[in-house]
Protein backbone atom coordinates (compact mmCIF):
# COMPACT_ATOMS: atom_id res chain seq x y z
CA UNK A 1 0.00 0.00 0.00
CA UNK A 2 0.94 3.80 -0.57
CA UNK A 3 2.06 5.86 2.51
CA UNK A 4 -0.98 6.27 5.00
CA UNK A 5 -1.70 10.10 4.68
CA UNK A 6 -4.25 12.25 7.75
CA UNK A 7 -7.01 13.49 7.10
CA UNK A 8 -6.93 16.57 4.82
CA UNK A 9 -9.12 19.28 4.17
CA UNK A 10 -10.59 18.21 1.23
CA UNK A 11 -11.30 14.77 3.70
CA UNK A 12 -12.94 16.89 6.54
CA UNK A 13 -14.87 18.68 3.65
CA UNK A 14 -15.89 15.28 1.77
CA UNK A 15 -17.25 14.08 4.95
CA UNK A 16 -19.22 17.35 5.95
CA UNK A 17 -20.74 16.72 2.52
CA UNK A 18 -21.77 13.38 2.54
CA UNK A 19 -22.84 14.04 6.65
CA UNK A 20 -25.07 17.33 5.82
CA UNK A 21 -26.55 15.22 2.34
CA UNK A 22 -27.75 12.29 4.64
CA UNK A 23 -29.24 14.25 7.41
CA UNK A 24 -31.14 16.17 4.81
CA UNK A 25 -31.81 13.19 2.78
CA UNK A 26 -32.81 11.25 5.53
CA UNK A 27 -34.90 14.06 7.26
CA UNK A 28 -36.84 15.18 3.54
CA UNK A 29 -38.02 11.45 3.09
CA UNK A 30 -38.45 9.91 6.55
CA UNK A 31 -40.12 12.30 8.46
CA UNK A 32 -43.45 11.14 7.68
CA UNK A 33 -45.26 7.51 7.60
CA UNK A 34 -44.28 4.53 9.32
CA UNK A 35 -40.71 5.12 8.33
CA UNK A 36 -39.81 7.88 10.52
CA UNK A 37 -39.68 5.25 13.64
CA UNK A 38 -36.16 4.54 12.21
CA UNK A 39 -34.70 8.43 11.28
CA UNK A 40 -32.67 8.65 14.29
CA UNK A 41 -31.36 5.08 13.19
CA UNK A 42 -30.81 6.33 9.63
CA UNK A 43 -29.04 9.44 10.20
CA UNK A 44 -26.90 8.09 12.96
CA UNK A 45 -25.64 5.74 9.97
CA UNK A 46 -25.46 8.69 8.19
CA UNK A 47 -22.90 10.14 10.84
CA UNK A 48 -21.20 7.34 10.44
CA UNK A 49 -20.63 7.32 7.11
CA UNK A 50 -19.04 10.90 7.43
CA UNK A 51 -17.14 9.57 9.44
CA UNK A 52 -15.88 6.57 7.43
CA UNK A 53 -15.52 9.29 4.98
CA UNK A 54 -12.98 11.19 6.79
CA UNK A 55 -11.10 8.26 7.96
CA UNK A 56 -10.99 6.58 4.73
CA UNK A 57 -7.55 6.58 4.25
CA UNK A 58 -6.27 5.01 7.57
CA UNK A 59 -7.99 1.66 6.69
CA UNK A 60 -9.42 1.67 3.01
CA UNK A 61 -10.28 -2.16 2.86
CA UNK A 62 -11.80 -2.65 6.02
CA UNK A 63 -14.23 0.49 6.00
CA UNK A 64 -15.44 -0.29 2.57
CA UNK A 65 -15.62 -4.36 3.43
CA UNK A 66 -18.03 -3.22 6.65
CA UNK A 67 -19.68 -0.49 4.81
CA UNK A 68 -20.97 -2.95 2.51
CA UNK A 69 -21.23 -5.37 5.17
CA UNK A 70 -23.52 -3.24 7.30
CA UNK A 71 -25.25 -1.70 4.59
CA UNK A 72 -26.60 -4.92 1.99
CA UNK A 73 -28.42 -6.49 4.81
CA UNK A 74 -30.23 -4.13 6.03
CA UNK A 75 -31.13 -3.05 2.53
CA UNK A 76 -32.17 -6.94 1.41
CA UNK A 77 -33.79 -7.99 5.16
CA UNK A 78 -36.00 -4.21 5.14
CA UNK A 79 -36.52 -4.25 1.77
CA UNK A 80 -35.76 -0.59 1.69
CA UNK A 81 -34.50 1.58 -0.96
CA UNK A 82 -31.33 2.85 -0.40
CA UNK A 83 -30.74 6.55 -0.35
CA UNK A 84 -28.71 8.94 -2.63
CA UNK A 85 -26.07 9.45 0.50
CA UNK A 86 -25.46 5.99 0.57
CA UNK A 87 -24.39 5.10 -2.95
CA UNK A 88 -22.43 8.24 -2.97
CA UNK A 89 -20.79 6.72 0.08
CA UNK A 90 -20.39 3.79 -1.32
CA UNK A 91 -18.42 4.81 -4.43
CA UNK A 92 -16.33 7.50 -2.62
CA UNK A 93 -14.81 4.54 -0.31
CA UNK A 94 -14.76 2.46 -3.51
CA UNK A 95 -12.49 5.29 -5.15
CA UNK A 96 -10.12 5.26 -2.23
CA UNK A 97 -9.52 1.87 -2.15
CA UNK A 98 -8.58 1.12 -5.83
CA UNK A 99 -6.29 4.40 -5.49
CA UNK A 100 -4.31 2.86 -2.16
CA UNK A 101 -4.17 -0.55 -3.06
CA UNK A 102 -2.54 -3.21 -5.82
CA UNK A 103 -4.83 -3.29 -8.60
CA UNK A 104 -4.42 -7.22 -8.18
CA UNK A 105 -3.98 -7.48 -4.41
CA UNK A 106 -6.97 -9.83 -3.03
CA UNK A 107 -8.15 -6.41 -1.34
CA UNK A 108 -9.08 -5.09 -4.49
CA UNK A 109 -10.85 -8.26 -5.58
CA UNK A 110 -12.73 -8.67 -2.33
CA UNK A 111 -13.39 -4.30 -2.24
CA UNK A 112 -14.50 -4.63 -6.13
CA UNK A 113 -17.18 -7.96 -5.18
CA UNK A 114 -18.13 -6.16 -2.00
CA UNK A 115 -19.02 -2.88 -3.78
CA UNK A 116 -20.70 -4.88 -7.03
CA UNK A 117 -22.63 -6.77 -3.96
CA UNK A 118 -23.78 -3.42 -2.88
CA UNK A 119 -24.78 -2.02 -6.13
CA UNK A 120 -27.18 -5.42 -6.89
CA UNK A 121 -28.89 -5.40 -3.28
CA UNK A 122 -29.49 -1.64 -4.35
CA UNK A 123 -31.05 -2.19 -7.27
CA UNK A 124 -33.27 -5.56 -6.05
CA UNK A 125 -34.86 -3.38 -3.37
CA UNK A 126 -35.57 -0.23 -6.15
CA UNK A 127 -38.82 0.88 -6.93
CA UNK A 128 -40.37 -1.19 -10.11
CA UNK A 129 -40.28 2.24 -12.12
CA UNK A 130 -36.33 1.54 -11.69
CA UNK A 131 -35.66 -0.16 -15.13
CA UNK A 132 -32.29 -0.87 -16.70
CA UNK A 133 -31.39 2.66 -17.48
CA UNK A 134 -30.88 3.06 -13.84
CA UNK A 135 -29.02 0.09 -13.21
CA UNK A 136 -26.68 0.91 -16.01
CA UNK A 137 -25.86 4.28 -14.84
CA UNK A 138 -25.35 2.66 -11.04
CA UNK A 139 -23.12 0.31 -12.65
CA UNK A 140 -21.30 3.00 -14.44
CA UNK A 141 -20.61 5.31 -11.81
CA UNK A 142 -19.40 2.72 -9.87
CA UNK A 143 -16.92 1.87 -13.06
CA UNK A 144 -15.81 5.48 -12.85
CA UNK A 145 -15.45 5.68 -9.06
CA UNK A 146 -13.44 2.24 -9.53
CA UNK A 147 -11.17 3.63 -13.12
CA UNK A 148 -10.43 7.23 -11.10
CA UNK A 149 -8.82 5.01 -8.14
CA UNK A 150 -7.29 2.97 -10.25
CA UNK A 151 -5.70 6.13 -12.13
CA UNK A 152 -4.88 8.33 -9.09
CA UNK A 153 -2.86 5.51 -7.93
CA UNK A 154 -1.12 5.15 -11.12
CA UNK A 155 -0.13 8.51 -11.00
CA UNK A 156 0.91 8.37 -7.40
CA UNK A 157 3.23 4.94 -8.19
CA UNK A 158 4.53 7.25 -11.66
CA UNK A 159 5.51 10.12 -9.54
CA UNK A 160 7.54 7.83 -6.60
CA UNK A 161 9.53 5.69 -9.54
CA UNK A 162 9.99 9.16 -11.25
CA UNK A 163 11.39 10.14 -7.96
CA UNK A 164 13.69 7.81 -7.68
CA UNK A 165 14.72 7.92 -10.82
CA UNK A 166 15.85 11.23 -10.27
CA UNK A 167 17.73 10.82 -7.16
CA UNK A 168 19.49 7.96 -8.65
CA UNK A 169 20.14 9.87 -11.88
CA UNK A 170 21.47 12.72 -9.49
CA UNK A 171 23.91 10.57 -7.52
CA UNK A 172 25.43 8.84 -10.71
CA UNK A 173 26.35 12.14 -11.99
CA UNK A 174 27.88 13.36 -8.28
CA UNK A 175 29.97 10.03 -8.59
CA UNK A 176 30.90 10.98 -12.39
CA UNK A 177 31.99 14.47 -11.51
CA UNK A 178 33.70 13.65 -8.46
CA UNK A 179 35.69 11.00 -11.13
CA UNK A 180 36.25 13.78 -13.40
CA UNK A 181 37.52 15.96 -11.04
CA UNK A 182 39.65 12.59 -9.60
CA UNK A 183 41.50 11.87 -13.29
CA UNK A 184 41.84 15.63 -13.57
CA UNK A 185 43.55 16.20 -10.11
CA UNK A 186 45.66 12.96 -10.59
CA UNK A 187 46.97 13.92 -14.23
CA UNK A 188 47.92 17.82 -11.96
CA UNK A 189 49.49 15.57 -9.15
CA UNK A 190 51.19 13.29 -11.54
CA UNK A 191 52.47 16.16 -13.25
CA UNK A 192 54.04 17.78 -10.04
CA UNK A 193 55.32 14.83 -9.20
CA UNK A 194 57.25 14.51 -12.50
CA UNK A 195 59.00 17.68 -11.92
CA UNK A 196 59.84 17.26 -8.35
CA UNK A 197 61.99 13.89 -9.97
CA UNK A 198 63.29 15.87 -12.35
CA UNK A 199 64.19 18.91 -10.26
CA UNK A 200 65.93 16.57 -7.80
CA UNK A 201 68.00 13.87 -10.30
CA UNK A 202 69.37 17.48 -11.73
CA UNK A 203 70.35 18.70 -7.70
CA UNK A 204 72.01 14.95 -7.48
CA UNK A 205 74.19 15.65 -10.57
CA UNK A 206 75.29 18.71 -8.96
CA UNK A 207 76.45 17.27 -5.92
CA UNK A 208 80.60 17.33 -5.19
CA UNK A 209 82.21 13.69 -5.14
CA UNK A 210 82.45 13.80 -1.15
CA UNK A 211 78.85 14.10 -0.61
CA UNK A 212 78.22 10.49 -1.20
CA UNK A 213 75.46 10.85 0.90
CA UNK A 214 73.55 13.28 0.32
CA UNK A 215 73.95 11.66 -3.20
CA UNK A 216 72.07 8.88 -1.72
CA UNK A 217 69.50 10.20 -0.58
CA UNK A 218 68.29 12.58 -3.20
CA UNK A 219 68.59 8.84 -5.38
CA UNK A 220 66.36 7.44 -3.22
CA UNK A 221 64.09 10.41 -3.68
CA UNK A 222 64.25 10.43 -7.05
CA UNK A 223 63.36 6.38 -7.55
CA UNK A 224 60.70 6.67 -5.18
CA UNK A 225 59.27 9.78 -7.44
CA UNK A 226 59.49 7.49 -10.68
CA UNK A 227 57.94 4.67 -8.84
CA UNK A 228 54.90 6.86 -7.60
CA UNK A 229 54.91 8.96 -11.54
CA UNK A 230 54.45 5.34 -12.88
CA UNK A 231 51.97 4.14 -10.75
CA UNK A 232 49.87 6.99 -10.96
CA UNK A 233 50.45 6.60 -14.93
CA UNK A 234 48.90 3.26 -14.54
CA UNK A 235 45.82 4.52 -12.46
CA UNK A 236 45.01 7.20 -14.76
CA UNK A 237 45.04 4.30 -17.61
CA UNK A 238 42.62 2.68 -15.86
CA UNK A 239 40.51 5.51 -15.14
CA UNK A 240 40.77 8.24 -18.25
CA UNK A 241 38.02 7.86 -21.19
CA UNK A 242 38.11 8.78 -24.73
CA UNK A 243 36.77 12.37 -23.39
CA UNK A 244 39.65 12.90 -20.72
CA UNK A 245 42.57 12.94 -23.84
CA UNK A 246 43.86 16.33 -25.10
CA UNK A 247 45.38 19.47 -23.08
CA UNK A 248 44.91 20.50 -19.60
CA UNK A 249 41.70 22.74 -19.71
CA UNK A 250 42.12 26.44 -17.46
CA UNK A 251 41.40 29.53 -17.75
CA UNK A 252 43.73 30.55 -20.54
CA UNK A 253 41.74 28.90 -22.59
CA UNK A 254 38.63 30.49 -22.20
CA UNK A 255 39.12 32.02 -25.54
CA UNK A 256 38.97 28.71 -27.53
CA UNK A 257 36.22 27.98 -25.38
CA UNK A 258 33.85 31.02 -26.98
CA UNK A 259 34.88 30.34 -30.19
CA UNK A 260 33.12 26.95 -29.84
CA UNK A 261 30.11 28.37 -28.54
CA UNK A 262 30.08 30.84 -30.55
CA UNK A 263 30.13 28.68 -33.08
CA UNK A 264 26.98 26.85 -31.98
CA UNK A 265 25.03 29.79 -31.95
CA UNK A 266 25.61 31.73 -28.30
CA UNK A 267 26.46 35.31 -29.00
CA UNK A 268 29.39 35.24 -25.92
CA UNK A 269 31.65 37.26 -24.46
CA UNK A 270 34.39 37.88 -22.35
CA UNK A 271 35.37 40.07 -19.80
CA UNK A 272 37.89 39.87 -17.29
CA UNK A 273 38.82 42.43 -14.02
CA UNK A 274 41.57 42.42 -11.74
CA UNK A 275 44.82 40.86 -12.03
CA UNK A 276 45.12 37.53 -13.73
CA UNK A 277 47.43 36.17 -11.44
CA UNK A 278 48.47 32.13 -12.03
CA UNK A 279 46.18 30.12 -10.31
CA UNK A 280 46.94 26.35 -8.55
CA UNK A 281 46.38 23.84 -11.41
CA UNK A 282 43.54 22.03 -9.78
CA UNK A 283 41.35 25.43 -9.06
CA UNK A 284 42.35 26.89 -12.68
CA UNK A 285 40.58 23.49 -14.19
CA UNK A 286 37.89 23.56 -11.94
CA UNK A 287 37.13 27.14 -12.61
CA UNK A 288 37.24 26.46 -16.18
CA UNK A 289 35.22 23.42 -16.32
CA UNK A 290 32.16 25.83 -14.15
CA UNK A 291 32.84 28.42 -17.32
CA UNK A 292 32.04 25.16 -19.70
CA UNK A 293 29.28 23.89 -18.23
CA UNK A 294 27.09 26.59 -17.33
CA UNK A 295 27.81 27.72 -21.36
CA UNK A 296 26.76 24.12 -22.20
CA UNK A 297 23.20 24.70 -20.54
CA UNK A 298 22.84 27.98 -22.14
CA UNK A 299 22.97 26.29 -25.36
CA UNK A 300 21.16 23.22 -24.44
CA UNK A 301 17.93 25.06 -22.21
CA UNK A 302 17.87 28.46 -23.99
CA UNK A 303 19.28 28.03 -27.76
CA UNK A 304 20.33 30.92 -29.51
CA UNK A 305 20.77 34.08 -27.53
CA UNK A 306 23.35 36.15 -25.54
CA UNK A 307 25.85 35.21 -22.69
CA UNK A 308 28.43 37.21 -21.01
CA UNK A 309 31.28 35.58 -18.99
CA UNK A 310 33.07 37.62 -16.25
CA UNK A 311 36.34 36.37 -14.88
CA UNK A 312 37.17 38.55 -11.67
CA UNK A 313 40.18 38.30 -10.21
CA UNK A 314 40.02 39.41 -6.45
CA UNK A 315 42.30 39.55 -3.41
CA UNK A 316 42.02 36.12 -2.25
CA UNK A 317 38.85 34.87 -4.61
CA UNK A 318 38.21 34.15 -7.86
CA UNK A 319 34.95 35.54 -9.19
CA UNK A 320 32.84 33.51 -11.92
CA UNK A 321 29.78 35.14 -13.49
CA UNK A 322 28.02 33.17 -16.52
CA UNK A 323 24.64 35.17 -17.65
CA UNK A 324 22.95 34.51 -20.96
CA UNK A 325 20.11 36.69 -21.33
CA UNK A 326 17.51 34.08 -22.94
CA UNK A 327 15.08 34.33 -25.43
CA UNK A 328 11.79 34.98 -23.13
CA UNK A 329 11.29 34.60 -19.80
CA UNK A 330 8.87 31.42 -20.40
CA UNK A 331 12.10 29.25 -21.61
CA UNK A 332 14.54 30.49 -19.06
CA UNK A 333 11.74 29.57 -16.05
CA UNK A 334 11.58 26.42 -17.55
CA UNK A 335 15.03 25.76 -17.58
CA UNK A 336 15.39 26.90 -14.18
CA UNK A 337 12.86 24.38 -13.11
CA UNK A 338 15.03 21.76 -15.41
CA UNK A 339 18.21 22.53 -14.04
CA UNK A 340 17.45 23.67 -10.22
CA UNK A 341 18.46 22.40 -7.01
CA UNK A 342 16.76 18.64 -7.71
CA UNK A 343 17.23 17.35 -11.30
CA UNK A 344 20.01 19.87 -12.77
CA UNK A 345 23.22 17.38 -13.34
CA UNK A 346 24.67 20.12 -14.90
CA UNK A 347 24.81 22.22 -11.89
CA UNK A 348 25.65 19.15 -9.32
CA UNK A 349 28.69 19.14 -11.08
CA UNK A 350 29.55 22.76 -11.04
CA UNK A 351 28.68 22.53 -7.41
CA UNK A 352 31.06 19.79 -6.56
CA UNK A 353 33.39 21.98 -8.07
CA UNK A 354 33.12 25.04 -5.68
CA UNK A 355 32.79 22.74 -3.09
CA UNK A 356 35.96 21.32 -4.03
CA UNK A 357 37.98 23.96 -2.85
CA UNK A 358 35.46 25.10 -0.23
CA UNK A 359 33.79 27.71 -2.63
CA UNK A 360 29.96 28.62 -3.34
CA UNK A 361 28.01 28.22 -6.52
CA UNK A 362 24.63 29.95 -7.21
CA UNK A 363 22.19 29.72 -9.89
CA UNK A 364 19.03 30.63 -10.68
CA UNK A 365 16.57 32.82 -13.16
CA UNK A 366 17.03 36.80 -13.63
CA UNK A 367 14.54 39.59 -13.57
CA UNK A 368 15.09 39.83 -17.02
CA UNK A 369 14.07 36.61 -18.11
CA UNK A 370 17.88 35.25 -18.10
CA UNK A 371 19.50 32.32 -16.24
CA UNK A 372 22.82 33.40 -14.08
CA UNK A 373 25.61 31.70 -12.60
CA UNK A 374 28.09 32.76 -9.87
CA UNK A 375 31.03 31.18 -8.19
CA UNK A 376 32.94 32.78 -5.53
CA UNK A 377 36.30 30.09 -5.31
CA UNK A 378 39.11 30.61 -2.79
CA UNK A 379 42.18 31.08 -3.88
Amino acid sequence: MLHRRPPTLVDWLVAVVVGLFAIAEEVGGRSTGPARDHLPVWIAGGIAAAVAVLFRRRAPFAILFVYCAVTVPLLLLESQTAAAWQFYTELVLLFTLLSEVRPRSVRAAVGLAASGAYVAAMMSTSSPQAGWGDVAVAVVMSAIAAGAGLAVRRHRVLAVQAAERGELLAREAVAEERARIARELHDIVAHSVSVMTMQTGGVRLMLREDQERERQVLASIEETGRGAVDELRRMLGLLRGPADSGPQAGLDRLDDLLDQVRAAGLDATLEVRGDPAPLPAGLDMSAYRIVQEALTNALKHAGPTRATVTVDYRPGELHLEIVDLGPREGRAQARARGAGQEGGHGLIGMRERAALFHGTLTAGPLASGGFGVRAVLPR
